[in-house]
């Protein structure tokens, strides 16, 4: 099942529960193999990791956190471990599980604390990626996983019987579609910035909606519909289900009559539930996203060796046919690609529902972070000024593209512009030297509420207007500080609460203006504008190989925002969304 380090012929014949998945586990679970796999060896080949064996010295003591829906099986491993002698080098395990939120314990980790757990078990890999991403953060290791559960949208059955179900399949856009057309359809899920489930869902719908539709507009809408009915967790999303079968329930406008929700969960609640309140599930023929259970060592390095082999023993008990038969009692799939009909029945499942198809691969980490981008400005709403560099070096060719640098950074622009929605409030400057007078800057369009209308149009047509027409000023210079320096101060000065206001400011060289502020007289004069109750987050972003990157993050840093750096214009669209949810998670 796992993807553990273990010696050649033991736990033959299961398999990984997620098909064609990343090999980065491999390289992550190295540094553990190096510490360990000597000792697991000969343990293995003398037996003393074998079931039933007695206990001899002390317990190996574990403290495991683990995700709320999983947890009720491992405590039950751990129970069976303890009440079965099952040992590693011939101690016994002593393993106490809390259940502890994926996303609390993923911010607890990166802020660099010691942690009070040797292992952690989140319900999917995302979560692990963005603490190994951190620098800062208390280092984890994979070892494996042990458990998988797709993802689906789980409907109440006089919901899911006028969807056509279980016959009729769905897109995952044509499912959101169907709750955007009829009222009497609303669905939910669990917020995306914590909730994998929510994240993963979301990121399929919009890879999928963006390749069929080309319309990162109605993506955007369609998360916005569904920021109108999101709980705080996977658990506390089923509370948004009518109470009961009433009319006042079922035509409540706060109760949802489908969920984004994993199969485990809609297993574990139709086990629990009356018959007349279970739920019918969906899996959308484009693909169920899976979670995947990564068993992760925290702080591997100063776990002690018998820590470490008693947790890849616990993990090979889970991969044993008694840990396996636990895992899919509480519901989940513990084989690739193995759908057990008793456990699709009681999750709402019923062919010809595709709940056997595999798993579309893994979504990659940039597409997680676009669509986690994209639904930070759609639920929080934005006030962006947008500051651009059109000193005449924006008219070199980005290689291999045919393009200017400024007509590159243009398309991304538009890009960007797509996914904000009627009330995200957008403006543009552009900056060379002495544009307007002595001024380095011009204000093109001042920012205001996309949905605006402005003259024949609106505010968003407008700035698409602008985006299209910006060009190189011939033989402008790059007026950088003093540019940075006034937009700032009118972005705090506009500053609109119940908002996420910031200041983009892109450039792709230098500041040549010898007349303007030095570079430390800025800094120094940002910092005295930041107003930790007016905050304005700077965003910094160095385009291309001239750029500077220690510049743009001493500048943004100053502001308490972040420097970026892109070879390319074609990655500010990224860059900017990766930038917002980073600065979001610090607000």
């Amino acid at each position: 099942m796992g993807r553990h380090s273990l010696p050649d012929g033991y736990g033959a014949g299961t398999a990984d529960p997620r098909p064609r998945v990343r090999r980065r586990n491999v390289a992550l679970a190295t540094a553990l193999v190096l510490a360990v796999a000597a000792g697991t060896a000969a343990a293995v080949r003398g037996g003393l990791l074998s079931f039933g064996s007695s206990c001899q010295d002390q317990a190996v003591r574990l403290k495991v956190a683990a995700s709320p829906d999983v947890a009720p099986a491992l405590k039950a491993a751990a129970a069976h471990a303890r009440d079965n002698d099952i040992t590693s080098d011939g101690r016994c395990l002593d393993i106490s599980v809390t259940a502890r939120e994926a996303y609390k314990v993923t911010d607890a980790l990166r802020s660099g604390k010691r942690s009070d757990v040797q292992v952690w078990v989140p319900d999917s890999d995302l979560w692990v990626q963005r603490v190994t991403g951190d620098s800062k953060a208390t280092q984890v290791t994979e070892a494996g996983n042990v458990a998988s559960s797709p993802v689906g949208v789980a409907v109440v059955p006089t919901a899911a019987k006028s969807l056509g179900w279980p016959a009729k399949t769905y897109t995952w856009t044509e499912l959101a579609g169907a709750a955007m057309q009829d009222d009497r359809l609303k669905l939910g899920a669990a917020d995306p910035s914590r909730s994998a489930a929510g994240l993963l869902a979301l990121t399929r719908l919009s890879s999928t909606t963006g390749a069929a539709k080309g319309e990162d507009t109605q993506v955007a809408a369609m998360a916005k519909a569904l920021s109108q009915r999101t709980a705080d967790s996977d658990s506390q999303v089923l509370e948004t289900l009518p109470r009961d079968s009433s009319g006042a329930e079922q035509g409540n406008p706060k109760r949802n009559q489908a969920l984004v929700l994993s199969e485990q969960a809609a297993f574990a609640h139709n086990a629990a539930a009356d018959s007349a309140d279970k739920l019918d599930l969906f899996y959308p023929k484009d693909g169920s996203p899976r979670l995947d259970y990564p068993l992760t060592l925290v702080d591997e390095s100063r776990l002690t060796t018998d820590e470490s082999r008693a947790a890849l023993r616990f993990m090979t008990l889970l991969d044993q046919p008694d840990g396996r038969a636990i895992l899919a009692k509480h519901g989940f799939r513990t084989q690739a690609d193995s759908a057990p009909d008793a456990l699709i029945t009681r999750a709402g499942g019923r062919a010809p529902q595709p709940y056997a198809e595999s798993a579309p691969e893994p979504a990659s980490a940039k597409a997680l972070q676009e669509a986690l981008g994209m639904w930070t400005i759609t639920v929080q709403s934005a006030r962006v000024t947008t500051v651009v560099d059109a000193s005449a070096s924006m008219t070199e060719e980005v290689p291999g593209t045919g393009q200017s640098r400024m007509d590159v950074t243009r398309a991304s622009l538009l890009q960007a512009l797509a996914t904000f929605t009627p009330e995200d409030e957008i403006g543009l400057w552009k900056f060379s030297t002495k544009l307007d007078g002595n001024r380095d800057y011009r204000v093109l369009v001042p920012t205001d509420r996309l949905g605006d209308r402005k003259g024949s149009g609106t505010q968003r047509d407008k700035l698409s207007a602008a985006f299209s027409g910006l060009k190189p000023v011939p033989g402008g210079a790059t007026g950088l500080y003093d540019t940075t320096l006034a937009a700032y101060k009118a972005a705090t000065e506009s500053y609109v609460k119940g908002k996420f206001n910031a200041l983009v400011i892109l450039t792709d060289g230098v500041n040549q203006d010898p007349g303007s502020v030095s570079r430390s007289t800025l800094v120094d004069e940002l910092e005295q504008l930041v107003d930790p109750n007016r905050p304005v987050s700077l965003i910094a972003i160095a385009v291309g190989p001239d750029a500077d990157k220690v510049e743009v993050e001493q500048i943004a840093k100053a502001a308490g925002g972040s420097g970026h750096e892109v070879s390319e214009p074609s990655g500010i669209h990224s860059v900017i969304l990766k930038a917002i949810v980073e600065a979001g998670s610090r607000s």
